[in-house]
């Protein structure tokens, strides 16, 4: 199981925000590159970069400072937020990114990621960002009337690499991950399943890492590395073990 850590982006600056609201961001440091590396000396080969005020704008607003981490970091960086058209997907793959995650596009225009994943085999991954199990988007900032297993389900003969699912309402907040709404969901469709959202410690990565099985490729965390609650090198050894 891969432990991805995570870098979200605002203005430059590495940040976490609390159920992805950006009033309620902490800020981390403003060298999102360096934080890069401090992630890879710790042992991460991936690594999952989030530009949210791309997320906000429906447009990449971070590109400087994404390309400075992916110049940096030796290992595969999977990028989301504000990719909406099949230039900006092409752009970040020719600048080096492994993976891009599509959220709102899969949504509001799925036949975009179907396409996307057709001409990139491999890279695409499906974000389904739930509040209460329904999909969320615009940065989180609307809540749809569609499950997010429905969405999932709708990509599964489209060739994606994987689905990230979030619970916003663990996110950033360190209440543990949605352990039993995760698994269900890895059950229930045929595509690899990235856990996120909630993780405060070691027992979420030994836990998740249990479900492998059942489809969990990996986990994203943040707050919980920043806040020196969860050692990287210690939760990658543990995911590798899976």
């Amino acid at each position: 199981m891969i432990v991805f850590p995570a870098i979200d982006l605002h203005a430059g600056q590495v940040v976490r925000l609390a159920e992805g609201d950006l009033a309620r961001a902490t800020i981390y440091g403003d060298d999102p590159a360096a934080q890069a590396l401090i992630f890879a000396e710790a042992g991460a080969e991936h690594l999952h970069v989030v530009d949210l005020d791309g997320s906000f704008a429906g447009r990449p607003e971070n590109h400087g400072a994404v390309e400075e981490i992916v110049a940096t970091f030796p290992g595969h960086v999977q990028l989301g937020g504000g990719i909406r058209t099949p230039e900006a997907v092409a752009g970040w793959f020719d600048l080096g990114v492994a993976r891009i995650v599509l959220g709102t596009a899969a949504l509001n225009n799925p036949g975009f990621v179907r396409d996307m994943a057709a001409a990139f085999p491999g890279g695409i991954v499906v974000a389904v960002d739930a509040r209460d199990g329904m999909v969320a988007t615009e940065g989180w900032a609307e809540v749809s009337d569609m499950p997010a297993v429905d969405l999932a389900r709708r990509f599964e003969d489209a060739g994606v690499a994987a689905v990230l699912f979030t619970d916003i309402g663990r996110d950033g907040m360190l209440k543990g991950v949605n352990i039993d709404a995760t698994v269900d969901l890895a059950r229930r469709v045929d595509i690899p399943v990235i856990a996120s959202g909630g993780v405060k410690g070691l027992d979420d990565i030994h836990v998740l890492s249990l479900h492998a099985g059942d489809g969990i490729e990996g986990v994203i965390t943040g707050r919980a590395l920043y806040d020196g609650r969860l050692d990287l090198s210690a939760a990658i050894a543990m995911g590798r073990r899976a």
